[in-house]
C-alpha cells in the first residue's frame, strides 16, 4: 500500500516507522507549507497535520479519489463541508480524535458509565485531559468526544466548557500541558462521600499511530464516512 502522510511531525515519523514495519510504502512526506505535490500517487493518505490546514488537506484527497484518514483536531468546525466533499465525490474518509485502541474502548466505557450515572443526581462530572506542551488546540479533541458522548447519554448536562464551569448544566474541562506527556484523559463523577474515576494513560504514540495505519489498511476499496467503531467492530 502507497502512503502519503500529510503532516511530518512527532506522529507523522511514527506512522511511517510502524508503515514500514507492515510493509507499506511511504510515497509522501507533506508538511505544513508544502502545497506542490500529487496526492494520486497515493492509495490512501493519513492527515495528522495542523488545524489550519487539514480541511484542505482532506478534501484534495477527497476530489482526488483518495481515501482519507484524519487526527488532525481544531478544523472541525468545517467537518460537515468535509463530509458534503466526500458524498459529492463518492469518496472514503475517517475522523477519529483517537486511533488508539484502548482510547476507543474508553469511549465506550464513558458512555455506558455516563447512562448508569444519569439518574443519580448527587454526583458533579469533571474532566481533565493532559497532553505535551506541543498541542496546539485545547481541549484535545479526545477530551471534546468524551464530552459530547457523556451529554448524549447523561441528561443533566448541556455543554462542556473549559477549565471552569458557568453553570450546573456544563462539565468543566481542565486542559493542562506538561512536556513528553503523549495523552491522558479522566472523567470524574464526585459527590460528598465519594469519586468514581475512569482513566487512560498513553505511555506513548505507538498506539494512536497504529490505529491509524490499522484504519487506513481497512478503508482501501470502501466508500463512505466512517468511525473507528466501524474499523474495530465495537459499539
Amino acid at each position: 500500500m502507497n502512503i502519503a502522510l500529510l503532516g511530518y511531525g512527532r506522529m507523522g515519523q511514527t506512522i511511517e516507522k510502524i508503515a514500514i514495519k507492515r510493509g507499506h510504502n511511504i510515497v509522501l512526506k507533506v508538511d505544513k507549507g508544502d502545497t506542490n505535490y500529487d496526492i494520486t500517487k497515493a492509495d490512501v493518505a493519513i492527515d495528522f497535520s495542523i488545524p489550519d490546514v487539514a480541511y484542505g488537506n482532506i478534501t484534495n484527497c477527497l476530489k482526488n479519489n483518495v481515501p482519507v484518514i484524519s487526527g488532525t483536531t481544531g478544523w472541525l468546525d468545517k467537518y460537515d463541508d468535509a463530509l458534503a466533499v466526500c458524498k459529492e465525490n463518492n469518496g472514503a474518509f475517517i475522523y477519529a480524535s483517537n486511533y488508539s485502541l484502548g482510547v476507543n474502548i474508553f469511549f465506550e466505557l464513558n458512555k455506558t458509565l455516563a447512562k448508569m450515572m444519569s439518574n443519580l443526581k448527587q454526583y458533579n462530572v469533571a474532566m481533565e485531559e493532559i497532553h505535551h506542551t506541543q498541542k496546539l488546540d485545547a481541549p484535545s479533541g479526545t477530551a471534546i468526544s468524551l464530552a459530547n458522548d457523556l451529554i448524549a447519554e447523561h441528561t443533566s448536562y448541556n455543554a462542556w466548557e473549559l477549565d471552569k464551569a458557568t453553570n450546573e448544566k456544563n462539565i468543566p474541562i481542565v486542559a493542562k500541558r506538561i512536556k513528553d506527556v503523549p495523552g491522558t484523559h479522566t472523567v470524574d463523577y464526585v459527590s460528598e462521600v465519594d469519586t468514581i474515576h475512569i482513566e487512560h494513560v498513553a505511555h506513548n504514540r505507538q498506539g494512536f499511530a497504529l490505529g491509524a495505519v490499522v484504519a487506513a489498511e481497512w478503508i482501501i476499496g470502501k466508500t463512505g464516512v466512517f468511525t473507528m467503531n466501524d474499523v474495530l467492530n465495537i459499539g
